[in-house]
């Protein structure tokens, strides 16, 4: 009988397109609906979660972009769009379809 169980992965996700709190409020937001996610820390452009397989990574993405935050796994640096900032909410939009042609200009938290 093996009771060993596969112990938690760290992913580190790159979130364009959050310029202030509301924002970290937001995907944090997201983030706790997604079943086999739990979030270590979230924070302007990065969060850092943990699950148990990538399928539940994957559904913690698509519940980010479906709130309008586009987002990847990556090694921890920010993205760029997270960087440009725009004062509160405002640049939010205007940031991600900077740094991501095609990407709609509205969404994030207020937009």
């Amino acid at each position: 009988m093996n009771t060993t169980t596969k112990a938690n992965d760290t992913i580190t996700l790159s979130i364009d397109g959050m310029t202030c709190g509301h924002c970290v409020q937001a995907v944090t937001k997201a983030l706790s609906t997604v079943p086999g996610v739990r979030t270590k820390s979230v924070t302007v452009g990065t969060a850092q979660i943990e699950t148990k397989d990538g399928e539940a990574a994957g559904q913690a993405i698509a519940a980010l972009q479906e709130a309008g935050y586009p987002a990847r796994a990556t090694a921890g640096e920010p993205s760029a769009a997270s960087k440009m900032g725009g004062g509160c909410c405002g640049g939010a939009g205007k940031a991600t379809a900077a740094a991501k042609p095609g990407v709609r200009p509205t969404g994030g938290c207020c937009g």
